[in-house]
């Protein structure tokens, strides 16, 4: 970790305002650095450039103006979204200036013990729900990265109170600008194939969610998801003294297959967090299904029956364990969790429920910006029919990987949006009767409420209409959000 005062009179540059581009610039500032912040976007279309010039911080609006980049720069700080290959980036590069993101300057800056997890699918679910055991359990947890408020913010409020804990979503577009960035607890919770229009290739994807175990020590924990390939991978690269993997497949208690994964790294202590009994396909019954924690000091110790959980749906059995494991580690019992097993309900636009109209549900899960975080959320409806509303940017993917759940679990189909046609035939290939397909229109609010109105008419007693679109928004919404709204308004309205 770098000491702070190492920035007293360098410039800098942020490149990107937003949130976090503005929290960085304010950070530098305070550390007596020589701030120059830059967006794209015109100064007209910045309200939050105001409040950087009113500390005498020097905004830059509208381009990126000749000598912006110069070899006197001291670090670039980028917004995480920001492409590699845009130009000041790719300037600062040529010119051995490191560039990072906000994540990376946030912790260089504070001593503040920092929880991070990632994942493909299900960050904000699990994150949320850590801040909230954390809480609990009596700790001072301050959630932000990824969701909430930005590190640099965090960081100065973990400052002013006693034995804080930062709790950070983290995205691949964070991580990967990340050198020194080390959390005393990392979580890996899933990896699938997403981001590959911002990283290129899956190897640089994966590199980049493996960079939360890079710098971890023997005082520091990992969690990984036992029953996901990629995450198992992540093994011969974690150097933490703890390693606490969880399974919804596999009973983990002093499990022989586990043991043998990891004796190559005889000094790292291993806990697990499981299902008992597991996930076998001849077991339905959650009744049967109770979480437990296992590690050598005290044996199994059960949590809480499946069945219990407020959140319906395997994968968030998968989000509960991950979120167990990680509030254990951070120093909550496993007796003090299930109370907020119990009580936690989600989090807005991750499989929401909205209302019930004409005996038919409606569920919200505008977050589901890929294939796998739709697959999970058809998995959680047993016995209902779904009509499925879905589609959004197109990013190249055929979307194959959809048709078996679209054979089990989809009686009707409703697609918008540019990937329409590439879900509909999908569709036709699983048997799928009814699909309908709502063509572009220059108001993207107006397609979806179009998409609500067959959803319902396709639906009947007892079924579920599920927004989880299987795609980004960007195509018809800036933000998952607005298109979750939007969803909802128009369910409202019917």
């Amino acid at each position: 970790m770098n000491d702070p005062q190492s920035y007293r009179g360098l410039p800098v540059v942020v490149i990107g305002l937003a949130r976090s581009g503005v929290e960085a610039a304010k950070a530098l500032h305070r550390l007596g650095a020589v701030v120059t912040v830059n967006d794209l976007k015109p100064r007209e279309q910045s309200p939050e450039a105001a409040e950087l010039e009113e500390l005498n911080i020097e905004v830059i609006c509208g381009g990126h103006p000749e000598g912006l980049i110069h070899k006197d720069i001291a670090l670039l700080v980028k917004n995480p979204g920001i492409p590699y290959s845009a130009p000041p980036i790719q300037q600062a590069i040529d010119l051995g200036i490191e560039v990072i993101t906000e994540v990376e300057l946030a912790y260089r800056i504070s001593d503040v013990p920092m929880i991070g997890i990632t994942g493909s699918n299900g960050k904000t679910t699990t994150t949320t729900w850590v801040g909230q055991m954390l809480d609990a359990c009596g700790l001072h947890p301050i959630v932000g990265g990824n969701i909430g408020i930005p590190l640099c913010q965090a960081v100065v409020e973990a400052e002013e109170k006693e034995n804080a804990i930062i709790v950070a979503e983290l995205s691949s577009f964070q991580l990967k600008g990340t050198r020194d960035f080390n959390p005393t607890i990392a979580a890996l919770l899933n990896v699938a194939e997403t981001h590959l229009d911002y990283h290129g290739t899956m190897d640089d994807y994966v590199t980049s969610k493996r960079k939360i175990f890079e710098n971890q020590g023997q005082k520091d924990t990992a969690v990984l998801n036992w029953d996901d390939s990629y995450c198992r991978s992540m093994i011969p690269y974690i150097k933490a003294g703890r390693i606490i993997p969880f399974s919804v497949n596999e009973e983990l208690g002093n499990n022989a297959a586990m043991t043998a994964a990891l004796s190559a790294q005889s000094d790292l202590s291993v806990c697990g967090m499981y299902v008992s009994p597991s996930y076998l396909p001849d077991i339905e019954d959650d009744l049967e299904r109770t979480i437990m924690y296992w590690d050598e000091e005290q044996g199994a110790v059960p949590i809480l029956r499946v069945d219990e959980l407020a959140l319906p749906g395997r994968y968030n059995v998968e989000n509960a364990l991950a979120a167990c494991a990680i509030a254990i580690a951070a120093g909550c019992q496993p007796e003090q969790l299930a109370d907020t097993l119990r009580s936690f309900s989600g989090v807005e636009h991750r499989l929401e429920y909205v209302t019930t109209h004409n005996d038919v549900a409606y569920y919200n899960n505008s977050k589901a910006t890929n294939a796998k975080a739709t697959m999970m959320a058809l998995s959680a409806f047993h016995d209902q029919g779904i009509v499925l509303i879905a589609g959004g940017l197109d990013r190249g993917s055929d979307y194959m990987d959809l048709l078996p759940v679209f054979q089990s679990q989809v009686k009707a189909l409703v697609v918008l949006g540019q990937t329409r046609h590439k879900l509909a035939q999908v569709a036709e290939m699983a048997g799928i009767a009814s699909i309908r397909i709502i063509e572009e229109t220059e108001q993207p609010e107006q397609a979806v409420h179009q998409a609500v109105q067959q959803a319902s008419e396709l639906a009947e007693t007892g079924d579920i209409v599920l927004l989880s679109p299987a795609c980004a928004s960007w195509d018809m919404f800036s933000s998952f959000e607005i298109r979750g709204n939007v969803f909802k308004q128009a369910v409202n309205e019917l």
